[in-house]
């Protein structure tokens, strides 16, 4: 399914670039999936117009409501896949979610930020050292290496695959979760369930190699140890900061560089909301998003004038 622009996204940042792009007449959709942060806000008094304040749940779901009512596609699926399949000066990107492949000639990243770290002892200090999260962009350092993804989940899976054409050999380590999810994704590929293995004991520590000087292991709770070369941390779905890597985008820190149009470094991508750090409240979102959605709109008018 094609659209003109595709929204990764479906908080207060997201859902106001939707209605800004779709009243511009464009044919937009919102892809969104996971819980946002607005969810978890047990109310929202800062907010204009609500004057006894509102839940953070109920406005997240009158947001959604809204984008629907104006026509906005909205679909409830997790993205795991984004690239470009066409450059400037006619952008298309695909975007893969829910097993599902939609494109469009412009996108929005509105997930928020987050970069889960589980609670291991030496996750910190191995970050950097042997310890990624994005595969994309390390795993050509461990050609032929023995490497692990920590997570339980499809994100876990999307990581897992991209390393097995790598690396010689992939497990996924769940940490102690149930691997259903895991296993329910692999069952569906024979070729890529003969090349990625699973654990699900729990993982203690991140453990060093003989020299001290890099990552070499994990320790399992039973005593166990895996030697390791690599691992890689894909927990919960994929957060602003993994998108813009695998896309490369210019970050600042963990948040993605935009301009004052929130427009990234790649042509016809932009950025709005909490991935964009500052200051993580509603009107901030809901600013950016607005801003995103008339931005988009005109990089999609002026690619148009070109035919």
């Amino acid at each position: 399914m094609t659209f003109d622009i595709i929204i990764i996204g479906a908080g207060p940042a997201g859902v106001s670039a939707a209605l800004y792009a779709k009243r511009a007449n464009l044919n937009v959709a919102v892809i969104y999936s996971g819980e946002s942060q607005l969810e978890k806000a047990h109310k929202i008094d800062n907010y204009y117009g609500f004057p006894q304040g509102i839940p953070g749940p109920d406005l997240y779901k009158n947001g959604i409501e809204q984008a629907k009512n104006l026509g906005v596609q909205v679909i409830q699926a997790e993205v795991t896949h984004l690239e470009m399949l066409a450059p400037p000066p006619k952008t298309q990107y695909s975007v893969k979610a829910g097993g599902n492949e939609y494109s469009s000639s412009a996108l929005i990243l509105a997930t928020g930020n987050k970069k889960l770290r589980p609670p291991i002892e030496g996750i910190l200090d191995f970050e950097g050292k042997g310890l990624s999260y994005c595969a994309v962009c390390d795993g050509f350092f461990y050609r032929k290496k023995n490497v692990a993804v920590i997570g339980n989940g499809t994100f876990a899976v999307e990581e897992a695959s991209h390393l097995a054409h790598i690396a010689d050999s992939v497990t996924i380590l769940t940490d102690g979760k149930p691997d259903d999810e895991v296993q329910s994704v692999l069952s569906k590929d024979s070729s890529l369930a003969e090349k990625i293995k699973t654990d699900k004991r729990k993982v203690t520590k991140i453990l060093p190699n003989s020299e001290n000087t890099k990552l070499g292991g994990v320790l399992f709770e039973d005593g166990e140890q895996l030697a390791l070369d690599g691992v890689f941390v894909a927990l919960g779905s994929a957060g602003a900061a993994d998108f813009a890597k695998k896309l490369g985008l210019m970050l600042n820190g963990d948040s993605i560089a935009t301009n004052e149009k929130m427009a990234t470094n790649a042509p016809g991508i932009f950025s709005c909301g909490n991935a964009n750090g500052g200051l993580l409240q509603v009107c901030k979102a809901v600013y950016e998003g607005g801003v995103a959605g008339l931005s988009a709109v005109d990089y999609i008018r002026q690619m148009n004038k070109t035919e």
